[in-house]
């Protein structure tokens, strides 16, 4: 099977540090869920700015996440979230209140993610039902005694042959997303910290300051 390309995204609410990430060109889009909106300061009214604003920059794909506690209420609410653009993804997460409706909107022709998943019987029922993203979240896994990374990685192999991938979260390292790429997890969705951490070497600051005194020394 040829390898899925990698892809990253940024995981938070806060535009100001959102807005120079897609501005680079570093980040596929935005992922948010309400605990990051609300640790952003940001309120649900807020969400078609976020949208329009991360749309604007540049951000290939935006994802909200559906809220009620029951199918019905879910499916409600996707729907303000699906008429926001064709960029947007629906989160949804793993309950089986949560399937039902990610099934649903599978169905209809959504973009979705499953999240909160933790377990590889979760991850399977996802790519039964076609979700696109499957969002397990290393650290909170770690936290509860699970090897995550183990499991995270039979995630991605039970879901072969469907049109389901891990988008890894809860990464607090960039050692946490290279170890998971290797174990062939293809998406990875982290804070703003972690993905400065991920593009920064001190040797590589160090060799650009000598390249461009070097510059100057020759006179540019």
């Amino acid at each position: 099977m040829t390898p899925i390309a990698p892809r990253l995204y940024v995981d938070s609410a806060n535009v100001d540090r959102v807005s120079p990430l897609l501005a680079a060109g570093v980040v596929h889009g935005v992922t948010t869920n309400p605990t990051i909106l609300e640790r952003g300061g940001r309120t649900a009214a807020e969400i078609p700015d976020l949208y329009a604003r991360w749309e604007s920059e540049g951000a290939r794909e935006i994802f909200f996440q559906t809220w009620g506690g029951d199918t019905a209420s879910f499916l409600r609410n996707a729907e303000g979230i699906r008429a926001l653009g064709d960029r947007v993804a629906v989160k949804v997460p793993a309950t089986a209140e949560g399937f039902a409706a990610a099934a649903a909107l599978v169905r209809e022709g959504a973009t979705v993610l499953v999240t909160a998943v933790y377990s590889v019987a979760q991850a399977l029922a996802c790519a039964s039902i076609g979700a696109q993203y499957i969002a397990p979240y290393l650290g909170r896994m770690r936290d509860a005694g699970l090897d995550g990374d183990a499991t995270i990685a039979r995630m991605q192999e039970v879901c072969a042959g469907s049109a389901s991938n891990v988008l890894a979260a809860s990464l607090r390292s960039p050692d946490d997303i290279t170890g998971l790429r290797l174990a062939g997890i293809p998406y990875f969705t982290a804070a703003p910290d972690v993905l400065d951490r991920l593009l920064f070497h001190e040797v590589s600051d160090s060799s650009a300051a000598e390249f461009d005194a070097a510059m100057v020394r020759l006179g540019a």
